[in-house]
Order: C-alpha cells, then sequence, then structure tokens
C-alpha cells in the first residue's frame, strides 16, 4: 500500500513543468562565449523560454562589444548537492557564442592603440 502511494507520488510530481529564468553564471569577453544557469530538482521538468534566455546572453555580449549571441553544444548538467549516492540538485548550464562585433568595440580599441 505504501509503495504504491509512493509511486503514485512519484508519478504525479515528475509531471510538474517548472519555468526557470536562466542567469548569467560565467563568461569569457575574449572567447565571446556567455553561461547561463539554473538549479534543477530531481524530480522537476524545468522549461527555459529560449526568447529570455537568448536575450540575456545578447545583452551580455553587447556589453562587451559585440552584435548578438547564438546558443551552441547542448545542455550541461552537474550535480550541485549529493545525498549519498543521490543527486538532490542539479546546476544546469547552457551557452552562448557571442557574434559579430560592434562598432563601440573598434571605437574602444583604436582609442585604446592611439
Amino acid at each position: 500500500m505504501y509503495r504504491s502511494i509512493a509511486l503514485l507520488t512519484a508519478l504525479l510530481m515528475s509531471g510538474c513543468t517548472i519555468n526557470k529564468t536562466p542567469e548569467p553564471v560565467k563568461g569569457s569577453e575574449v572567447a565571446g562565449v556567455v553561461r547561463l544557469g539554473f538549479d534543477k530538482s530531481p524530480l522537476q521538468n524545468a522549461r527555459v523560454d529560449t526568447f529570455i534566455a537568448q536575450s540575456a546572453a545578447s545583452h551580455q555580449c553587447q556589453q562587451w562589444g559585440y552584435i548578438s549571441a547564438l546558443p551552441y553544444g547542448e545542455p550541461i548538467t552537474t550535480c550541485s548537492v549529493t545525498g549519498g549516492s543521490l543527486c538532490l540538485s542539479q546546476q544546469v548550464t547552457l551557452e552562448y557564442q557571442c557574434q559579430g562585433v560592434g562598432m563601440e568595440k573598434y571605437v574602444r580599441d583604436n582609442l585604446i592603440v592611439q
């Protein structure tokens, strides 16, 4: 009886989809790489609005003098909290590559050289 209740509870919770908003976690201005991340629990189905994520990455790229950002690679999932042999929380990282050189970066680089 208790097994069936536990199984039913796990199945119901696994169907829950939670919206996540990734935030900048790392990046490299020289390489033009922006990394956005969010935390995810084991039974959560996390959903990321790709428009919001790409907008955040593009905004970071524009602050560095690039024009925009494009996603590349697959999401990187690492276990951030363990309990015994179980992973209790995962960190998901999305990577974006900055594209193009904006006028601000060109002007800034020319002013530094002169």
